[in-house]
């Protein structure tokens, strides 16, 4: 399939007709309700992992790869990153089988089929047996997205992006993009990433890895709890929806990205780019900052990220930030799968009517001030969610969501 985006083309609204999605607090959407209503964490000492080097708080799925084999319908051969895409992906597809749409899949992770290549390292460290090395030719990002392609039946736009933890929101943005200028009718957006050793002994040699259970925006916070799990939605035109009859769950309003290029792996101390992320996505959306609901944020509970995303926010809502939290208390920082998991949240607060709480919140950050939400929130109206991802070399990104 060969086009490209037209800034000329009809701008077409984008709305999203399917999700699906697995991490710690369950298996599917329903189940991540769920454990948000309840207001509890499912950060636990992760167990699964081979060979670890030391205990860590982690947002794991207490599920085996053939026990997530079986759910995804698929071999326990496959990497358990592509495993859990599968699930969350055939949930988000499901009543989705509308053969003459041109339809496109994006997907993203960061860690891609690593499982199995650290297994067979370690296997071949001790032995010297090669009898497993085939398993390395899923170690690239796109093993998951070929699958998943294939099991679904999607043969038109098929490509993957990892640009670390605002993966599948630059996911997002690319799907709403191809729709919005007319290349698609649907897209399939998402991320999906399994933990490994290479992620945890990274954060942790990069000392920003908390001993403790993740504290977002806390004076104390000390770092980051990783975790695993996948996210997809399904985006359609407005047009497409309208001839196949697809209910709308939500609408994708605006995108922004930009880079501050400040530095390998810490944000700017004054939120550069992810200011210039969100006033973008605004202008996108049309909207002005007054207009946001709630905000989504990126809060991975490291002193770097938290103090320039304060930073960021008090500046692009000009001192007056609406009520806002960081739900990676629940699940762990699930990378790649962030974006796509967190837009999944904001569509069930707009749903709900209800803003889920910013979990181990006890005293503010001293230069800013800002305090999240700490309760549930229950409220008239949900009508604009901004929902940053941030990733590392300062690639950062935001999506704003509204009702259908």
């Amino acid at each position: 399939m060969q086009f490209s985006i037209s800034s000329e083309s009809k701008k077409e609204a984008v709305y999203v007709t399917g999700m699906g999605a697995v991490s710690a607090l369950g298996i599917g959407v329903e189940a991540q309700l769920e454990g948000l209503k309840k207001e509890q964490d499912a950060i636990t000492i992760a167990e699964l992992i081979p060979n670890q080097r030391k205990a860590a708080y982690a947002g794991e799925i207490k599920l085996s790869n053939s026990e997530l084999a079986k759910l995804a319908g698929a071999s326990d051969k496959l990497p358990r990153t592509t495993l859990l895409g599968l699930i969350a992906a055939k949930e988000a597809w499901k009543g989705q089988e509308s053969p003459d749409q041109r339809t496109g899949l994006i997907s993203a992770s960061t860690v891609g089929g690593m499982d199995l290549s650290e297994h067979f390292y370690l296997e071949y460290k001790q032995s010297g047996a090669w009898d497993k090395v085939d398993t390395v030719k899923t170690h690239d990002i796109g093993t998951g997205a070929d699958e998943i392609a294939k099991v679904l039946g999607i043969k038109g736009y098929l490509t993957s992006l990892s640009t670390a933890c605002s993966s599948a929101a630059n996911a997002i943005m690319l799907g709403a993009r191809l729709i919005q200028s007319g290349a698609l009718d649907r897209v399939l957006v998402g991320g999906m990433d399994a933990l490994a050793n290479f992620t945890l002994n990274g954060f942790s040699s990069l000392m920003i890895y908390s001993p403790e259970k993740v504290s977002p925006f806390d004076l104390n916070r000390k770092g980051v709890n990783l975790g695993e799990g996948a996210a997809f939605l399904v985006l359609e035109s407005a047009s497409a929806c309208e001839q196949h009859q697809k209910r709308k769950l939500g609408q994708v309003c605006g995108w922004g990205n930009a880079n501050d290029a400040y530095h390998q792996t810490a944000s700017s101390p004054e939120g550069t780019g992810a200011q210039l992320a969100m006033n973008k996505a605004l202008q996108v959306a049309g909207l002005g900052a007054s207009e946001i609901t709630y905000v989504n944020a990126h809060g991975t509970g490291t002193e770097n990220n938290d103090l320039s995303e304060s930073t960021a926010l008090l500046k692009v809502f000009e001192g007056k930030v609406p009520p806002f939290s960081s739900t990676k208390a629940y699940t762990g920082h699930t990378l790649a799968t962030c974006g796509a998991l967190e837009a999944i949240y904001s569509l069930l607060m707009i749903q709900e009517k209800c803003l889920f709480p910013n979990l181990n919140f006890r005293k503010a950050i001293s230069e800013t001030k800002l305090e999240p939400i700490t309760t549930t929130m229950k409220v008239d109206e949900v009508s604009y969610i901004l929902s940053n991802s941030f990733g590392f070399g300062g690639n950062n990104s935001t999506i704003i969501l509204g009702k259908a």
